[in-house]
């Protein structure tokens, strides 16, 4: 028998269940379209799942859509079409282009603003955010996995050849009086190199304050040229050419294609992204191996002078409601936390994008417990940017890193000079620099 008590907590419960489940159709979707595959694409699925089971107002959706630029492609190709993702994220050669696409973009500041979600620009480290910045210095997108390159060496090898172990190269000139030791102890290869545009001649001339292109490299307007064949950079590619001859430096691949050189142990130094950590923690299992600078040389007026970063940046696009990009604001404001940034900075090797986030990240033992990853962000913040180390903002630069690929490659196997390849180079990228120009300018 079904008493008054009992129908009115059953009366009760349905009130509740339906309220929960009106609550849930309620809920709006914010769509994220990212390019983190694998392992980092599960941390990315775990940020939005945290973020949708703590509220209930916003169900944030990460959608996979390829490698970078087959997720930038997709997006311009979204909105075009009129049904773009609220949010997509974009790597910072893609800046330029999507600065230039007028009406396309819901600036990051202003979003905040409009939402009336509390926003501190001076909360972020100012190497990260400058590269997504607008002259005035306002915030464009949303950094999130930002990186730049380090030095990764076998503690090992260095032990056999009788090198200090905790004393890593410090200029171009040890680095290779080490590789002869290594190779003399039986090591086959000095060193090799990832990303070899962005680590070898961005982040090169970064590190040196050397003009990667005039215009501030592209911060001061569309109308600028690389001259990238007119500083240290040749000489640097010249002795990189020199030493694939000997095997101080072996080629390995445009990307991450030579990290299994340094895992297999055939060379023993290895400049890759800061976000390569996780990748070379679970790969190196025979030895033990440090984190440090870039080398330098030290005949360059001025370097040392810090690095610049990699990786990707959350950028908003316009087409959707204000509640929509209410939902997008709270979780920036989530995504932003120091606790969010710390995990993810740990967890990937990415830099976290505020000082809160790297000062809990200390504060937990972390750096202590795993020498050598706050490497990253010491020399990203060595000295303070100038116009030279500030970034990069050129159009069509993910083309021209192709080109810049295709020449260097022509340098290692001997068929060019380094100046008759960053001739080439440059000149091939001025004239996608003009296209991007004449399109948008």
């Amino acid at each position: 028998m079904i008493t008054r008590r009992g129908l009115l907590c059953g009366t009760t419960a349905a009130v509740a269940l339906a309220a929960g489940l009106k609550r849930a159709r309620a809920q709006t979707t914010i769509e994220w379209w990212h390019a983190m595959g694998g392992a980092l694409g599960e941390r990315v699925e775990k940020i939005a799942a945290d973020f949708n089971a703590m509220q209930n107002e916003f169900q944030v959706k990460p959608v996979y859509k390829g490698n970078y630029t087959e997720t930038m492609t997709a997006a311009i190709a979204a909105f075009r079409a009129g049904q773009p993702p609220h949010i997509v994220q974009i790597f910072e050669v893609g800046t330029a282009t999507m600065m230039a696409a007028k009406g396309a973009v819901y600036p990051v500041y202003q979003l905040m603003a409009d939402a009336g979600e509390p926003f501190d620009q001076n909360a972020y480290l100012q190497a990260v955010i400058g590269y997504y910045t607008t002259p005035e210095g306002r915030m464009l997108s949303m950094p999130f996995n930002s990186s730049t390159p380090v030095l990764y060496y076998n503690k090992t090898a260095f032990a056999k050849a009788g090198l200090d172990p905790e004393r890593p190269p410090k200029t171009w000139p040890e680095l290779v009086e080490y590789a002869g030791k290594l190779q003399a102890a039986g090591i086959p290869c000095g060193f090799t190199t990832g990303w070899q545009s962005w680590v070898q001649i961005e982040n090169f001339s970064a590190w040196h304050n050397l003009p990667l292109g005039t215009k501030q490299n592209g911060f001061g307007g569309l109308d600028t040229e690389l001259v990238f064949n007119k500083t240290y950079v040749v000489q640097h590619i010249a002795n990189m050419g020199e030493w694939q001859k000997t095997k101080v430096f072996n080629y390995g691949g445009r990307r991450g294609d030579s990290a299994p050189l340094f895992y297999n142990q055939e060379c023993a130094m290895y400049m890759q992204s800061s976000a390569a950590y996780a990748g070379v923690k679970a790969n190196v299992k025979d030895f033990e191996f440090g984190i440090a600078f870039l080398p330098y040389y030290p005949d360059v007026e001025g370097a040392p002078q810090n690095t610049i970063i990699g990786g990707a940046s959350l950028w908003v696009l316009q087409g959707h409601s204000d509640e929509d990009y209410r939902g997008v604001a709270k979780f920036f404001s989530y995504l932003s936390s120091p606790e969010v940034q710390a995990w993810w900075h740990q967890e990937t090797g990415y830099l976290p994008i505020t000082t809160a986030a790297y000062d809990l990240t200390r504060e937990q033992g972390f750096y202590e417990k795993n020498p050598g990853t706050d490497t990253a962000i010491k020399q990203l913040n060595f000295k303070p940017p100038t116009e030279n180390s500030k970034g990069l903002r050129f159009g069509n630069f993910v083309q021209i890193r192709d080109i810049i690929n295709e020449e260097l490659e022509a340098v290692w196997a001997g068929e060019k000079t380094a100046q008759a390849a960053l001739d080439s180079a440059v000149a091939r990228g001025n004239r996608l620099l003009r296209q991007f120009e004449a399109q948008y300018g």
